[in-house]
Parts: C-alpha cells; structure tokens; sequence
C-alpha cells in the first residue's frame, strides 16, 4: 500500500493550486526585490531597467506560471516526471542566462555592469528555486508512472 501512496502522490484541490501559485509568486517577485535592493546598494545602477520592478515583478510573474504549466505537462505525460524534470530543470536554468550574459557582453543597456546582471541572474536562480520547491508541494511528482 505505501508503495502505491509514493507512485501516485495526493494531489491538491485545484483552488489549493492556484492559492499556491499566487503565494508562489508573490514570493518571487519579492525575493527578487529584495535581490534589485541590495545590488543597487552594492553599486549597480538605477538606469539598469532590468533591476525596476516594473521589468522584474511581471517577467517573474511569468516565469512562475510558465514552469508551473511544463511541471504540470510532465507530471501528467512523462513516465519518469522527476528524472526529466531533474535534467530539464538545471538544463533551463543554464539557457535563461544566456540573455543576461549578452546584455552584460553588449554593454549596450544604460547602467550595465557586471554586478547589475549578476543581479538579474541571481533573480532567475530565485524564480526557479521558489517555484520548485512550491511544486513539489503543490504539484507533487511519481517516482514512475504506471
């Protein structure tokens, strides 16, 4: 019996769902306030736009409900949730900071530095990190699908 309770985890209500997904969001966006605070007073510039809450709340906003719509998708489709997700989390993550790394090679957006766009990626390493961790509660995983 337990090993069927570990292979199909209970699975909230889906107003627990999207409860949890607001929380989940909210969480990040002020994280990653918190992340915009302390490197503009670590020296990175208010010209950064990508450290203004009007660039940073909304694409986090977005990034929370993009990953929770693929947890989801695998959840439901693969055979080995976790193992895919294990792969594909890591693999994501290394992508979604290409972008930031060009900004900071171009140089071309007013108030880039280094430290600006370590920022912005620090931001995205928050984004998964709280998202994952609400899934795993949220949106609970099989080890194997039947």
């Amino acid at each position: 019996m337990s090993g069927q309770l570990a292979t199909h985890p209970a699975r909230p209500s889906g107003l627990i769902i999207a409860g949890g997904l607001i929380g989940t969001a909210v969480v990040a966006v002020a994280l990653n306030a918190i992340v915009a605070v302390t490197a503009h007073a670590a020296g990175a510039s208010d010209d950064f736009q990508p450290l203004q809450p009007s660039a940073y709340a909304p694409l986090s906003v977005l990034g929370v409900l993009a990953a929770a719509v693929a947890w989801a998708i695998i959840r439901a489709c693969s055979a080995h949730p976790a193992r895919l997700l294990r792969t594909l989390v890591p693999a994501i993550l290394i992508v979604s900071l290409i972008p930031d790394i060009m900004v900071g090679i171009s140089d071309s957006r007013p108030g880039t530095s280094w430290g600006a766009v370590i920022a912005l990626m620090v931001m995205h390493v928050v984004v998964a990190a709280v998202a994952i961790s609400a899934y795993q509660r949220l949106l609970p995983l099989p080890a194997t699908r039947d």
